[in-house]
Parts: structure tokens; C-alpha cells; sequence
């Protein structure tokens, strides 16, 4: 039996598993995020697309195989067709990137946490924060919606749940739905911790978990205003807190069985 080159072969072997890889890999995430509990993504992707591609690759295959068994010369233009397949899809994906913002779920869900923190640490006076959920719960219209889905559904805004008497971030949100602020407020409202229930930088798909990267959960503390005239003292509380306004992320440590410590909740949802 004639075969073709070893450079024919390979490259159908190689674009082959590239197509494999790249569009088996979007047919099962399109086909998961249905049924995930939450899902990092902010559309649902539709399976139409992977499956046309692995479909002309399983007959560009088929065609191959029977040159091959037919003893079918370099020539044979059957022996084009995988190549051909591969890139096509590429360049189809290329010019479909071109209207796509290129961030991920974890990137738009830690904007979102940034801004509430921004718009939290206006409504703070001198001696304390914010903590009536009547008076927060206007700045998640500023947020727009989270960046994940539910069972294939998307989220249609953010919830707002604040704890009191806290003494540090929330470590575990068992039952709180995706898309959710804790606000944790400190005793004397002395400052407030902000977190997001979603999914870890890691992950995918999941069971709904603070919104964590390296196992270290993201975290903002909102801080009572001070004026500049009287600068703080350096024993006053979270005097270990950075000294700018807090527009960088603090890492807690990871999620462990116990939540954060509070003495009540209020919880707003729209």
C-alpha cells in the first residue's frame, strides 16, 4: 500500500488534535455550563458552532482514511481537507473575536467589587461607614450584572447582604446565591469589609464560593473618611489597613468551615 508522506500524515494527525482539543473543549463547556451551578461566563455559548467544526473534521477524517486504504497518492487532495478544517475554524474564530471583550469573569467580577468599594467609601463619614442596607442597596444599580451564570441563566444584577459586628472578612457564604456583596460591618461601624460570592480565579465551574485567586479570598475595606486636618492617630483601629483609600485588593486567607464572625445580617436583593 503507497502511503503519503510522513509530513502529510503528521500534519493531519496534528490538525486533527487541534481540533479536537479546541473545539471538543468549547462543545463540553458549552454543554456544561447548562447544568453547572455557576458558571464563569457571561453568556451562555451556544454548542452550534463546536459542533459543525468537529463534524466537517470527522468527515475531512473519513476521507482521509479511505485515501489511505485506497492507496492514494501525496497528491490526493482528500489528504488537504483536515489542515483546511483547522484553519478555517481559526480564522472564523479570529473574526468573530474582533467584537468580544477580552476579560474573563473573575476580571469584570473584581471591577465590580472595586467599584461598590469606591462608591461604599463615598457615603462614610469621619466616625464611621455606611451600614443601612436602604442606603447601600441604589449602588448596585451602578454595577450593572455579574459576570456569571446560574444553571445556564444569567444573573440580572447584584444582591447586597450586610453583617454587623464583624471582625474581619467574610471566610465562607454557604447558601448566599452568586452575585451576592457581603458587606461585613466592624463593631462602632469603624470600617467594613467587602467580599463577593462567585467562583474561584481557578475554576469554571463549581458550587457558588467567595470570589478568591491563589486560594486567597479578594477582599476591600471601606474605611471611615478622615479629615485632613485631623490625621488618624496610629493606634486607632485597622491602622494596619494600606494607607491609601483601599483600590487595591487585600487577600484573606483561604475559605475555611467557619464564616466571617457577625452579629446580624440584613440582605436586599432586587
Amino acid at each position: 500500500m503507497t502511503l503519503p508522506s510522513r509530513k502529510t500524515l503528521l500534519g493531519n494527525v496534528l490538525s486533527l488534535a487541534a481540533i479536537t482539543w479546541i473545539y471538543g473543549g468549547d462543545l463540553a463547556d458549552a454543554l456544561r455550563a447548562r447544568t453547572a451551578d455557576v458558571s464563569a461566563l457571561v453568556d451562555l455559548p451556544s454548542p452550534i458552532r463546536p459542533s459543525v467544526v468537529l463534524a466537517l473534521a470527522a468527515l475531512a477524517t473519513a476521507v482521509a482514511v479511505v485515501g489511505l486504504v485506497q492507496g492514494k497518492v501525496e497528491g490526493f487532495k482528500g489528504f488537504r481537507l483536515l489542515p483546511i478544517v483547522l484553519v478555517g475554524a481559526l480564522f472564523a474564530d479570529l473574526v468573530l473575536a474582533e467584537s468580544r471583550i477580552p476579560i474573563d469573569s473573575t476580571d469584570m467580577a473584581s471591577m465590580s467589587l472595586q467599584r461598590f468599594h469606591k462608591l461604599a467609601q463615598a457615603l462614610s463619614s469621619q466616625d464611621a461607614v455606611a451600614e443601612d442596607p436602604r442606603v447601600l442597596q441604589p449602588l448596585l444599580e451602578e454595577l450593572g450584572r455579574p459576570p456569571y451564570l446560574v444553571h445556564g441563566e444569567p444573573l440580572t444584577a447584584y444582591a447586597l447582604q450586610v453583617r454587623k459586628d464583624c471582625e474581619g472578612p467574610v471566610r465562607d457564604a454557604p447558601g448566599v446565591r452568586p452575585g451576592t456583596l457581603l458587606y461585613c460591618v466592624a463593631p462602632e461601624r469603624k470600617g467594613a469589609w467587602v467580599t463577593l460570592v462567585g467562583l474561584s480565579a481557578e475554576k469554571r465551574f463549581g458550587a457558588p464560593e467567595l470570589l478568591s485567586a491563589e486560594g486567597k479570598v479578594r477582599f476591600l475595606l471601606v474605611q471611615p473618611a478622615i479629615a485632613e486636618e485631623d490625621p488618624a492617630e496610629p493606634g486607632q483601629a485597622f491602622r494596619d489597613a494600606a494607607a491609601e483609600s483601599g483600590a487595591a485588593f487585600r487577600d484573606a486567607p483561604a475559605p475555611t468551615a467557619e464564616g466571617g464572625t457577625d452579629g446580624g445580617t440584613s440582605s436586599l436583593q432586587p
